[in-house]
């Protein structure tokens, strides 16, 4: 059911408390609370943000925020194995990818606390915890899914892409990547950005939340920021800025056409190396 019509949680009232006094993550209860928060969305139980079930703006469930931050006051510092690999934090890798149907190539750090849908492909990446990815994405090669980052199914995060993270302040929302995306090696997501449904991104955009998003595709440009809208193609670009001691080129991202059938053909390999990933 959508956010709005389901009723609360009884672990957020606990939880919201808890980040206003600390002291008590020392009460039993508080403490089951947070952690069964990283329970729920390491299993997917549990999202941080998620969309209205008409398409309409997402839900970013600050409590649930707050539980993640609290977690690492009670999490202890262990070392962790992973064949020949040793580490020492307090976020361990999940678990049972098998069962989840989940790909995990050699280099693969998946924390504890993220959850990807079955069918996903993790070439060597780093998904942290609060992340959710679904199913048939693929997740190329050094590319970064940061805390609590929203990527819907059918995505492409190509070599090299980064999507930042978000825990502070809570509520504040997350970077959101909609379902069939296909972000181009070396893109930079960050600071909450939403990229819409089918969007491409060229190699080397850059999105930040107050990077110029310019729709060129009219006579008049349109320029916004924060959002890439649906089916968009977007590359890089550059425009002039006059400061105190000069005029210089600074970057934007340059909206220049609508993803067709032609562009849905040239991606279409990322499904065919999906297929032959999982095998049975």
């Amino acid at each position: 059911m959508p956010p709005c019509d389901r009723p609360p949680d009884p672990r957020a009232a606990l939880v919201d408390a808890a980040f206003e006094d600390r002291t008590r993550l020392g009460e039993p209860a508080v403490a089951e609370a947070v952690r069964s928060v990283l329970d729920d969305l390491d299993a997917g139980r549990l999202r941080v943000a998620e969309p209205a079930a008409d398409e309409g703006p997402w839900t970013v469930h600050a409590w649930v925020q707050r539980a993640v931050t609290l977690w690492f006051a009670l999490a202890p510092m262990e070392e962790h194995v992973a064949g020949p690999l040793r580490f020492r934090d307090k976020v361990p890798l999940k678990q049972d990818l098998g069962a989840a149907g989940v790909r995990a190539v050699p280099g693969a750090i998946l924390r504890y606390g993220a959850f990807l849908e079955r069918g996903v492909v993790a070439m060597p990446c780093f998904v942290n915890l609060g992340a959710r990815v679904g199913s048939g994405t693929m997740i190329d090669t050094w590319a970064t899914v940061g805390s609590c980052a929203q990527v819907g199914r059918g995505v492409h995060l190509s070599g090299g892409v980064g999507l930042g993270g978000v825990l502070e302040p809570p509520g504040a929302r997350p970077v959101i990547v909609e379902d069939e995306c296909f972000l181009g090696s070396r893109c930079i997501v960050v600071e909450g950005v939403h990229v819409g449904r089918g969007a491409v991104l060229g190699a080397n955009v850059v999105l930040t939340a107050s990077t110029p998003v310019i729709d060129v595709r009219g006579p008049t440009a349109v320029t916004g920021k924060g959002h890439v809208p649906p089916r968009a193609v977007v590359i890089p670009g550059m425009r002039k800025k006059r400061f105190p001691a000069g005029e210089y080129d600074v970057p934007c991202a340059l909206i220049i056409g609508e993803r067709t059938q032609s562009t849905d053909a040239k991606t279409s390999l990322n499904e065919t190396l999906r297929t032959f990933a999982l095998g049975a």
